[in-house]
């Protein structure tokens, strides 16, 4: 390993310097270490709740050209409520998995350094069919929904924890996505954590253009209280972290 050497700067600067490539040790996954869990276990005393299988989800074609020419961020949405179906469909287009290999990778929807996909997805769910108002986590493995806290009001506390971004309490769900870093740097070491924000990036991109197919638009969030938002989602904010937020509305032709 090459010596650490003082950083003149900020934050930013350093971490960028000290994951690079030189200062790398061997990972664990080098060392022989068992790997994490491809999904966090479900909570058994919570209620699951099936979702549209993938191959039975129906939405209405549009050109993949027409989505990206229409993608926008979307802070004004309709009073209509989002369908199950709809979710359904989201929710596989951002994180769906394709296929598992064995205890070792999934493959999904969306690219990830080295199929490691160490994000978990949690629906806030304010308006949608079938759905009482409140957290839930996605189980991509069996495209389940794991209930979580059914609060009416929650949606209030996370706009909040958004500084006061009050678009997110008229939406019809926000998707939340949290890293569990140990997945991703069991096999890159330290350099894993730029890796993380990059798959951020491919699935906030996914729920956009997938949105489109489905009358609905999107506002990315980066801005957000860590602490609370781990609160809020019941988490250490360590080892499982917010990465990103989005959330997701129906809209009409005035898309602003």
């Amino acid at each position: 390993m090459t010596d650490i050497v003082p950083i003149p700067g900020g934050a930013g600067r350093e971490f960028m310097e000290r994951t690079k490539y030189r200062y790398l040790g061997r990972s664990d996954q080098e060392n022989g270490l068992p790997q994490p869990p491809l999904e966090l276990p479900a909570d058994p005393a919570l209620p699951v709740i099936d979702l549209v299988p993938p191959e039975k989800i129906r939405v209405p074609p549009l050109d993949l050209r027409t989505a990206i020419e229409r993608r926008h961020s979307v802070r004004s949405y309709e009073r209509e409520t989002l369908s199950l179906e709809e979710l359904s469909y989201l929710l596989w287009c951002t994180q769906g998995v394709t296929h598992v290999h064995g205890t070792q990778a999934t493959f999904r929807t969306v690219p990830s350094a080295g199929a490691r996909h160490a994000f978990e997805t949690y629906v806030l769910a304010n308006d949608v069919e079938g759905l009482e108002p409140g957290l839930y986590r996605y189980l991509a493995l069996s495209h389940r929904l794991s209930r979580g806290k059914a609060d009416p009001a929650l949606h209030a506390a996370v706009s909040h924890a958004c500084f006061d971004q009050t678009f997110v309490m008229r939406c019809n769900a926000v998707f939340l996505w949290t890293a569990v870093p140990y997945r991703m740097t069991w096999r890159y070491g330290e350099r894993g954590y730029r890796d993380l924000h990059l798959d951020a990036g491919h699935v906030c991109q996914n729920l956009y253009l997938a949105a489109e197919a489905v009358g609905c638009g999107v506002c990315a969030i980066a801005a957000f209280d860590d602490d609370a938002m781990a609160g809020i989602l019941g988490i250490d904010g360590t080892n499982q972290f917010l990465i990103y937020l989005a959330t997701v509305g129906k809209c009409g032709e005035d898309r602003t």
